[in-house]
């Protein structure tokens, strides 16, 4: 069975592209720890994607039962900042 996921993109609900440009990756660090020599270590629920030329952050929907708040978060992030949400393969 595939896990199903949820693709935050980095476009918004209006079709302009969201700013700044490495928003991905500063939202999967903020969720993300600290591992060994003080390098980034990415949730393993919590992924940065590149989908056709689109910066993406991939949310495994599990994550919404395994720790509600940090799900609440990202998808709040998402409506706050009128981000296009859908499903993914």
């Amino acid at each position: 069975m595939a896990t199903e996921k949820i693709l935050i993109k980095g476009i918004t609900t209006s079709g302009a592209k969201f700013r700044p440009s490495d928003w991905a990756q500063r939202l999967a660090t903020a969720v993300g720890s600290s591992g060994p020599g003080r390098r980034i270590k990415y949730h393993p629920k919590v992924q940065i994607a590149l989908v056709e030329g689109i910066n993406c952050v991939v949310v495994t929907k599990d994550l919404e039962e395994e720790s509600p708040m940090l799900y609440s978060f990202l998808t709040n992030f998402a409506n706050t900042n009128h981000l296009q949400v859908e499903d993914y393969p």
